[in-house]
């Protein structure tokens, strides 16, 4: 299916086969580790920055996922993102649906409940969706580059400032991420002056509908796997729904939502450029409770003509742009300058 696959690109996510995963979920006290980053971000002596970069590394290896804390992303800006992503979606369904990624060349906007199918699932995702990237002026081919729509009537404070204020906080924290990510490999952080002086970093903001709004056994995202490089996730504060496939066990991994703490994970192109040294594990979200539940996922890769940052002697020269047109590059309006 067209829509299927569309999504694919702004989860930038790798579809599993959801009938080979058991239902199984975690009820001992197995959790994800928390890392508190301010010892990297805000170091009192090298000490704290080497323990912050084993941290991850081994969170990495073992899970693909970790949360953290002492993150820089301020609790009054992650409330204010959660206010402006209730105001978005409080508006009327004929409203929303003026800004239709589907009739944006650079996949940006707004994505209706029902949009997304995985293969494997008997019912398409539940989730709305809103998406946005950096601010270019113009289109460049394929769409990796462009310029974001916006709601013409919520006001700034309602929705822009609040949610491009989150976006660019994220958007540094991304990067922090990956400079520990090479760290933890050896790599200096130089590499990253290279890989991203104009990275590619989209941010999804979504509303999963209450329990009793969807159909048994429909998921707010089906299971699968981020395609690209870092993720930064926001949880509404106590609103749980977020689970992490643990191979190792051989079962779901629920992931609680705390306030002040983001989740971060691996996406595929991470856990190809490593080796296989961090992970990139499959994770899926069901909403059930009887009320809404809000989040927002930050997905940071890299420019789009960067070749491998974790592997520099790597003699595959695929680049971040590449990778991604050649599993998307169907999804796009523009089909040339890929940014080789």
């Amino acid at each position: 299916m067209f829509l299927s696959h569309l999504l694919a690109y702004f989860t930038l996510s790798t579809v599993k086969d959801s009938k080979k995963e058991t239902m199984t979920v975690a009820t001992d006290d197995t959790v994800l580790p928390i890392v508190d980053l301010s010892g990297y971000i805000n170091p009192k002596s090298p000490e704290d920055k080497e323990r912050v970069i084993a941290e991850v590394r081994d969170a990495c290896a073992r899970y693909g996922f970790f949360q953290v804390k002492g993150h820089g992303v301020p609790l009054k800006m992650q409330e204010g993102l959660i206010q402006g992503l209730s105001n978005f979606f409080s508006q009327p369904r004929e409203e929303k649906l003026k800004l239709s990624f589907l009739k944006n060349p650079c996949r940006r906007g707004y994505e209706a409940s029902g949009d997304s199918l995985r293969e494997g699932d008997a019912h398409p995702d539940s989730k709305e969706a809103f998406y946005i990237g950096r601010e270019d002026p113009v289109v460049e081919p394929p769409g990796f580059y462009g310029p974001n729509q916006w709601p013409p009537n919520l006001p700034e404070e309602a929705f822009h400032a609040p949610v491009w204020s989150y976006y660019q906080n994220t958007n540094a924290l991304g990067r922090t991420i990956w400079e520990i990510l090479l760290q933890g490999l050896g790599h200096p952080t130089s590499v990253l002056d290279v890989f991203a002086q104009r990275p590619i970093v989209q941010m999804k903001m979504i509303r999963y509908p209450p329990a009793s709004a969807t159909k048994p056994g429909q998921f707010g995202v089906g299971a699968h796997t981020d395609f690209g490089g870092v993720t930064v996730l926001l949880q509404q504060a106590g609103k749980e729904g977020l689970e992490v496939w643990s191979e190792a066990k051989a079962e779901w991994l629920p992931v609680p939502s705390i306030e002040d703490v983001l989740v971060i994970n691996c996406g595929d192109m991470i856990q190809k450029w490593s080796g296989g040294r961090y992970k990139s594990a499959k994770h899926r979200v069901i909403n059930k409770a009887d009320e809404e539940r809000l989040s927002c996922a930050t997905f940071w890769h890299g420019d789009s003509g960067a070749t491998n940052p974790l592997d520099p002697a790597d003699e595959n020269r695929d680049t971040v742009g590449q990778l991604l047109f050649k599993r998307f590059g169907k999804q796009f309006s523009l089909s040339k300058g890929v940014g080789v």
